[in-house]
């Protein structure tokens, strides 16, 4: 009678268990479908004919495959400039960011000095402003610097709000590696810049490339500032799928198709550091 019921309540658990891991599953296959429907109207869109993205009655299928949007996105503006420019821009910011961003957050997170709650303060309260605040001082600013509608203007522009986001995350990656680490590679003779790369370094190269995907997404996708500080003949990549904006309508189809050149970049960026990202965003949400 005893084996029996311990045999029944050893069952009813894993029927729960089942029934829990079951729930999840098809939460997460929701929140997947959710997620993944823009980036399938978008491709569906990019490659049916022109007529077919305008329907008023679409299909959720695909209604025929056409490298015509293509071509017409390619034809209709300068593509190859402003994807050139916003990967100069982008890729500039994150290789600065991240030498800059490393140096702080190492002070901030190793270093005890007077002032260092104020720095960490100041860099939280900075991620708190909207950036639509900043419009006017920045192009006031550059304007005065001779930077508007440069490209270095850009960049230093983006750093504005990059680097506080690149010096709180790396932070906390440095933080969840212990001290001891450090100290036992300078007992063994290492000094302190020996002993960080060596020891430290290593270890927080997962936590780099997670925080430098962030920052390149975040250069890379930016409208705002690239509208209002470059002009025409300077335009980055979000700026030019506005062409497909004219005063005789939107061409959608080819402004998706234009928007998936523009997520090429993006997806072969995450297909050769997807390893290393995932890596890096489980090691910054575990304690050391």
């Amino acid at each position: 009678m005893s084996s029996t019921s311990s045999a029944g309540g050893a069952g009813l658990p894993r029927g729960r268990r089942r029934t829990t891991k079951a729930g999840w599953n098809l939460l997460g296959l929701i929140v997947f479908v959710v997620l993944g429907f823009p980036l399938y109207w978008m491709l569906d869109t990019a490659f049916k004919p022109a007529k077919d993205a305008i329907d008023p009655d679409p299909s959720l299928l695909p209604t025929g495959v056409t490298l015509a949007n293509f071509r017409r996105a390619l034809d209709i503006a300068d593509f190859w400039g402003p994807v050139g420019r916003s990967l100069v821009v982008s890729l500039s910011v994150v290789v600065i960011g991240m030498v800059i961003g490393l140096l702080a957050a190492l002070a901030i997170s190793r270093f005890a000095f007077r002032g260092r709650k104020t720095v960490i303060v100041g860099i939280l309260a900075v991620q708190m402003i909207p950036l639509v605040a900043m419009i006017i001082p920045i192009f006031l600013l550059l304007n005065d610097l001779g930077q508007y509608d440069k490209l270095t203007g850009l960049i230093i522009t983006y750093l504005t709000f990059i680097l506080p986001f690149t010096v709180w995350t790396l932070r906390g990656f440095i933080v969840n590696i212990p001290r001891e680490l450090e100290e036992a590679a300078m007992v063994d003779g290492c000094s302190r810049t020996g002993a960080f790369l060596r020891v430290v370094f290593p270890l927080l190269a997962p936590g780099m490339v997670a925080t430098s995907v962030y920052g390149f997404i975040q250069a890379w996708n930016e409208y705002l500032y690239a509208l209002m500080l470059m002009s025409q003949e300077h335009q980055t990549a979000t700026v030019w799928l506005g062409n497909f904006t004219t005063k005789h309508g939107t061409e959608y189809a080819p402004m998706m198709a234009g928007a998936t050149m523009m997520a090429v970049p993006i997806v072969v960026l995450f297909l050769l550091v997807q390893r290393k990202m995932a890596a890096g965003l489980t090691a910054g949400a575990v304690k050391g």
